[in-house]
């Protein structure tokens, strides 16, 4: 017998449900590998200041390991997020292993699965070129790419587009699991609420819908909003973050007051 509509709505919530859990379980893991791979990183740190260059080698490849199982649990999480979200229910018995299999098949990018190019990797070995080398480009790289490698995050804007906070400032901060951008969760949540329900990401530009549920604070959120305020600390500029999405606005105001 076909299930009928309300039996598959609550079949569809109990998968997405136990998808949810799923994957903040994950996330909590990929939170504790980034932990490890900073504190790799001091470590390493105060041995190349020892010119302790063998055991510096032997923890960047302890790194190389835990980003390659970072990026697993990464796509763990977005290929179980998916299943949950696409499951429909059906009268024939559901082939959960065959779904997430194709997720993860989908998922899988072969032109970022090279670690060597991680941001992660970059930075580490950019920190440690620099305890020696300061303001001396690595071999093998423009300078270009150093600007970019010592200043990546995985924080695309600055500050609540609505509140205007800047992010490091947030005591609530909340990120969009769709367009990854971060706000003030009373203040996005108000301005979800405002619209009906649903309403565009306040970046101008950024096609995504956002809901009440589609905003979360995730463990890694937490690590990327610490690691930008230890970047801070450092005197690293932070209004290099711009997201790719900001609204031509400024240069329009601009133009109009030539």
């Amino acid at each position: 017998m076909a299930p009928t509509s309300s039996t598959s709505s609550s079949v569809h919530e109990r998968i997405r449900q136990a998808a949810a859990t799923i994957q903040d379980d994950n996330q909590s893991l990929a939170s504790e590998i980034r932990k490890s791979i900073d504190r790799l990183r001091n470590i390493a740190l105060d041995l190349e200041r020892d010119n302790q260059s063998q055991k510096v080698k032997e923890l960047e490849n302890a790194v190389l390991e835990l980003i390659e199982i970072y990026e697993e649990c990464q796509l763990f999480s977005s290929a179980v997020r998916s299943v949950g979200d696409a499951y429909e229910p059906e009268p024939e018995l559901t082939n959960f292993g065959k779904l997430f299999d194709n997720e993860m098949a989908k998922l899988r990018d072969p032109s970022s699965s090279n670690p060597q190019n991680h941001p992660l990797l970059r930075k580490f070995r950019q920190e440690i070129w620099d305890v020696h080398h300061h303001g001396q480009p690595m071999p093998g790289d423009e300078q270009e790419d150093i600007v970019m490698t010592s200043t990546q995050t995985n924080i695309l804007n600055a500050a609540c587009p609505l509140s205007g906070k800047p992010v490091i400032e947030l005591s609530s901060p909340v990120r969009g699991k769709d367009c990854k951008h971060i706000y003030d969760k009373e203040a996005i949540l108000g301005y979800i609420k405002s619209n009906g329900g649903d309403a565009g990401c306040p970046i101008t530009g950024c096609p995504r819908i956002l809901l009440a549920d589609s905003v979360s604070c995730d463990h890694l959120l937490l690590c990327d909003i610490e690691e930008l305020r230890s970047m801070s600390k450092q005197n690293v500029p932070t209004d290099v973050i711009e997201d790719f999405t900001e609204s031509n606005e400024d240069e329009d105001s601009d133009e109009d007051d030539m």
